[in-house]
């Protein structure tokens, strides 16, 4: 097989897993009686995410190590397998610095989901509402940290 059909399927890979576990996540909140959604706390959301989120993307970095450790030194393939962990990594720790700094400003929880292949950013904060100054605030840490234009960012309250 080609360099570049081991591209294609390495990023097709990542790709359905990615997408599995987003149908995993809807799939299982959906299931969900409408009692038992008071029983459903935001705190179990954000727990819940983040448990997700950590699962794909330990995936995502063993299918990496596994392409860069069967690829051959300076072959097209694992420098590619080698930037894409290198970049997941600094998603995570963007995601994680950004999470830090938004609850410091006083949210009692949150959950920021950068896109890997867009510029989007989603900032998911649990309180009841949030006013025009808390909106303000989150973008303002968000554009300090990665210069996000206001059209890319989505900030959804969760009570």
């Amino acid at each position: 097989m080609t360099k570049k059909k081991k591209i294609i399927v390495l990023s097709c890979m990542i790709a359905l897993l990615a997408i599995t576990a987003v149908f995993n996540f809807v799939m299982t909140t959906e299931t969900i009686d409408v009692d038992q959604t008071a029983a459903l706390t935001s705190s179990n959301y954000f727990a819940q995410y983040r448990a997700e989120r950590l699962t794909t993307r330990n995936e995502e970095i063993l299918q990496l190590d596994s392409i860069i450790a069967s690829a051959e030194d300076g072959s097209e393939e694992k420098n590619d397998a080698l930037a894409m962990k290198l970049e997941l990594t600094e998603l995570t720790e963007k995601e994680m610095l950004l999470e830090t700094l938004i609850k410091a400003y006083g949210f009692e929880d949150v959950v920021v989901v950068i896109g890997l292949d867009s510029d989007n950013v989603n900032v998911i904060t649990k309180s009841a509402s949030l006013s025009t100054d808390d909106t303000i605030a989150i973008y303002t840490i968000i554009n300090d940290e990665l210069v996000a234009s206001p059209e890319n960012v989505k900030i959804i309250p969760i009570s």
